[in-house]
């Protein structure tokens, strides 16, 4: 599971996820991608299944990178507890993503079994994502 190794401080304010993602929207590496469209908060979780479901299918045929890193803390207070007494302790890492940002590369595949492997990667995502190809001059 991808989580930081250390962090200047333990926990964080939530913030907001108004607008788009300018960077990080197009292809760096590979020569297909899943595109998000929604804003939301990946987990490492999630994104270590999505990357799992991606490299099983396409078996080690290609390459496949990973654009977004968990490196929001999420806080929690434990079940049962009255409000007040301060902030939770940080439970899980996530990473913000707003609508453009590319979260999966692949290269060295046909157009095929990158689809099918980027759709099977989508089904693990909490966020509505889109296939995107390369386009070629």
């Amino acid at each position: 599971m991808l989580a930081p190794a250390r962090t200047k401080y333990r926990k964080q304010q939530k913030g907001r996820m108004r607008g788009f993602s300018y960077r990080g929207s197009d292809l760096s590496f590979g020569d297909f991608g899943l595109k998000a469209l929604a804003p939301g908060y990946i987990s490492g979780k999630q994104l270590e299944a999505g990357r799992v479901a991606l490299t099983r299918f396409i078996k080690r045929g290609g390459r496949v990178w990973i654009r977004i890193f968990p490196d929001k803390p999420i806080t929690r207070k434990p079940a049962e507890v009255r409000m007040g007494k301060g902030k939770g302790s940080p439970e899980e890492w996530v990473a913000v993503v707003r609508p453009g940002k590319i979260i999966f590369e692949i290269q060295g595949v046909t157009t095929d079994i990158a689809k099918e492997a980027c759709r099977l990667a989508a089904f693990k995502l909490p966020i509505r994502t889109r296939f995107i190809e390369r386009e070629l001059l």
